[in-house]
């Protein structure tokens, strides 16, 4: 599939992407990009990460980061997402990422419906955005794939848990390790950890 994806606002502006990965995860962070394309940024297979095989976000993570005018990546901890729920802590991990960014941008458009402002800087939302504008689908990749990097390497620490596999998502491969081997500390104990789970543990 050939996919051209525009940036959003007016070209010759510097326009940063966010997009979150992890959100719906049972363990580890929810991981956050930010990423400023050039305007004349394109490759065939720049969509939506969902919509990628993973061997082609792990191609397009090198060539974003090398061509990118500015990208950075950011998360918040299974803890913090327990203290202020996962919707703030995906917007602050966006925050964290836009502030860790080399270059200030001129404006900001995010995955989805929900956002707070980041300075002064102007942004709108973009539900499905991911698949319509180059510098969130690049955002969606670098989050995804830096996500799943970590992941495979908590999975070496915590085995049992197909952390490799599953990402973190609640497969029933993941919860019935959960059951068997209990939590660690890269759950998230706010989540629905087990099927049967009522209260917390």
């Amino acid at each position: 599939m050939n996919v051209s994806l525009p940036n959003c606002f007016t070209t010759g502006l510097l326009e940063a992407g966010c997009d979150e990965a992890g959100r719906g995860c049972l363990a580890g962070p929810v991981v956050a990009a930010a990423v400023i394309l050039p305007d004349d940024f394109h490759h065939p297979w720049l969509n939506d990460s969902k919509q990628l095989t993973e061997k082609r976000r792990e191609a397009l993570r090198p060539i974003i980061e090398q061509e990118a005018v500015a990208w950075a990546v950011a998360m918040c901890s299974p803890a913090e997402i327990d203290k202020i729920n996962i919707l703030n802590a995906s917007i602050e991990a966006m925050h964290r990422a836009l502030a860790a960014l080399t270059v200030t941008p001129g404006q900001i458009i995010v995955d989805g419906n929900r956002f707070k402002p980041f300075g002064d800087i102007p942004w709108k939302t973009f539900v499905k955005g991911d698949g319509r504008f180059g510098n969130i689908a690049a955002a969606s990749i670098l989050a995804k794939t830096h996500r799943d990097e970590l992941m495979r390497r908590l999975a070496d620490e915590f085995p049992g848990y197909q952390w490799e596999v599953n990402k973190g998502y609640p497969t029933k491969a993941h919860r019935e390790a959960i059951a068997r081997l209990g939590v660690t500390p890269h759950h998230r104990l706010t989540f629905r950890l087990l099927d049967q789970q009522l209260t917390l543990f």
